[in-house]
């Protein structure tokens, strides 16, 4: 009796494990089938909201739905990553992810984990740091610019406290050794100008607020901050090349979803990301942003967020930075 018994307990089992299966993969094969929502933790027209209105009208159409954007600014982008990692673990509430969520974790505490509640989908690009002197100063290239600092201090610009920008320059003194004075500005176009006129030493801007300056003749360009040579700017060198090995101190963009979303979803908003993404028209409009497109797999993308919160907790702690 027993051996009947369990057997038809086991049998049920089976099958109830076999119909869940079966209910993921119909709802996923059915996906979507209503508008798919896109939270930006900011304001529009930066870097995050820009880039997904780029995007939006290209995936819109691969995914056969609308996109829906809703800018939720506040505390730095937490607002909305919280906001998206209680939301149903349907796939239709994404979060446009920026680097800023990797650095968050090491300043302040969080009513959420990255990890533990949202569900990696794909990087979308890679935006370098271009390391800037004024054209005045007798520094060309990373060795000159140490040399430089060697007598005193070496003053520096950022957008903020915590801000990518910062953190650079913060590695980069933490690499080199050097003993450097934050002052911070109150957006990226200030922060150039600032460079350029030679309020400050040095500065790590985006492409798209030194380049005019680059151009004029007003900023000397020292190094950019991704691992390789960026296609945006393929003559200047890596910090890694000039004398840093390791360094990488980029921002970049990326999507999330909620934890829990089945991973045959997870895999098609993966397969339309990198459909959209890696055309030529979508490679030349976000590369006028400073965004290098890059796009890789979930895992991937999972694997390079750990690695991120790992680095920059690493960094925070060993200066002692802490924003509450």
């Amino acid at each position: 009796m027993w051996g009947k018994g369990r057997n038809a307990l086991f049998a049920g089992l089976i099958g109830c494990v076999n119909l869940s299966l079966f209910a993921s993969f119909a709802f996923a094969q059915s996906y979507p089938v209503k508008p798919v929502h896109v939270l930006v933790g900011f304001t529009p027209g930066g870097l995050a909201d820009v880039t997904v209105r780029i995007l939006a009208p290209q995936l819109s159409e691969t995914l056969g739905q609308s996109i829906i954007i809703e800018n939720r600014a506040g505390a730095s982008g937490a607002i909305a990553t919280a906001r998206v990692a209680t939301s149903p673990a349907d796939g239709y509430t994404l979060l446009l992810t920026t680097s800023i969520d990797v650095t968050l974790p090491a300043l302040r505490k969080l009513p959420y984990d990255l990890e533990r509640d949202l569900a990696s989908v794909s990087l979308l690009g890679i935006m370098p740091y271009v390391l800037v002197v004024p054209a005045s100063s007798p520094a060309h290239n990373v060795k000159e610019l140490i040399e430089l600092a060697r007598p005193g201090k070496l003053s520096f610009g950022s957008v903020g406290i915590g801000s990518q920008a910062h953190l650079s320059s913060e590695l980069f003194s933490l690499m080199t050794k050097v003993n450097m004075t934050h002052v911070p500005y109150k957006g990226g176009g200030e922060l150039a100008v600032a460079t350029a006129t030679g309020q400050i030493d040095m500065s790590f801007g985006t492409i798209p607020t030194v380049l005019p300056l680059l151009g004029a003749g007003r900023l000397r360009p020292i190094a950019v901050s991704v691992a390789q040579r960026t296609s945006l700017l393929p003559s200047i060198p890596t910090l890694d090349e000039s004398g840093l090995p390791g360094f990488d101190g980029s921002a970049w963009v990326g999507v999330l979803a909620p934890a829990g979303v089945p991973k045959e979803i997870i895999a098609q908003l993966n397969a339309a990301i990198g459909k959209v993404v890696n055309t030529p028209k979508m490679k030349e409009s976000l590369g006028k942003q400073g965004l290098e497109p890059r796009t890789d797999t979930p895992e991937e993308f999972a694997a390079f967020i750990h690695s991120e919160l790992d680095k920059y907790a690493r960094l925070c702690k060993s200066i002692g930075l802490k924003v509450e």
